[in-house]
């Protein structure tokens, strides 16, 4: 095996909610291994800079498309542009996401519809009007859920519940759509240094050591990894699988003897 295996040079990509964080590093490095890039967001404003960062570079090009994951006419309209602007699309990461924390008795109707709506509504859309071009000639999904979709979260049970079914969308459609020649796989975060993250928890992601195996945050490009790997085809026995990237699991304390 060489290290050409590990690469995405050549693939087009779509990358949702990459105005920043997970998504904007995802972005850029499949940008700088040569792949051609949508990065979409709901505001045009915060979107665009990130593709003119990417299309100063040597790497692969950047669209910009402003796109709410939750409309299914802009979906439509995004994967459109992707293929006039690129001719084709390779790979699909479903990042876009949001939250708040509640407790479960103060979540609102309204709350929960819009937490599920983004997170696991969104994945739908995406996938579903991506899907015809991911199956000509074969492709790759990867999604982004959470470990509070695979292990719950106290004041996140919207998010959880949300991100759980993002996972147990990723096997099924994983068996459904081996015949059309697309893997679909999944990719669970615990804490990563995020803006979002870095001003709740106060912890800079220039202050994590990435060769430092003990720890319980990481940084947005350790997903980058993963997803560049999912993306490529060393993976290619890989198929309905959800990736857990925490750090050190929590495990139960020994018991004093």
């Amino acid at each position: 095996m060489t290290a050409d295996r590990f690469g995405v040079d050549g693939q087009t990509a779509i990358v949702t909610g990459a105005s920043s964080g997970i998504g904007k590093t995802i972005a850029e490095r499949f940008a700088a291994e040569g792949a051609n890039v949508v990065v979409c967001s709901r505001e045009q404003g915060n979107v665009n800079p990130v593709a003119d960062g990417i299309n100063e570079g040597d790497g692969g090009r950047a669209l910009a498309v402003e796109c709410d994951v939750t409309d299914r006419e802009a979906v439509e309209a995004l994967v459109e542009a992707t293929v006039e602007e690129f001719g084709d699309l390779d790979c699909l990461v479903n990042n876009a996401g949001a939250s708040f924390m509640s407790s479960f008795d103060d979540i609102s109707a309204n709350g929960w519809e819009t937490v599920v709506d983004i997170n696991l509504t969104g994945t739908y859309h995406c996938t579903q009007v991506a899907g015809e071009y991911l199956k000509d000639g074969g492709g790759t999904v990867i999604n982004l859920a959470s470990v509070a979709g695979t292990e719950g979260a106290p004041f996140m049970s919207h998010y959880g519940a949300a991100k759980a079914g993002v996972v147990n969308l990723t096997t099924t459609l994983a068996y459904e759509w081996a015949d059309e020649n697309v893997r679909v796989n999944c990719i669970a975060p615990g804490f990563v240094a995020t803006p979002g993250v870095e001003s709740q928890m106060g912890v800079s992601a220039d202050n994590i050591d990435r060769e430092e195996v003990k720890r319980r945050i990481g940084t947005a490009e350790e997903i980058a990894d993963l997803a560049q790997f999912l993306a490529s085809p060393a993976s290619s026995y890989i198929v309905g699988e959800t990736v857990v990237a925490q750090g050190v699991p929590q495990v139960m304390e020994s018991p004093e003897v």
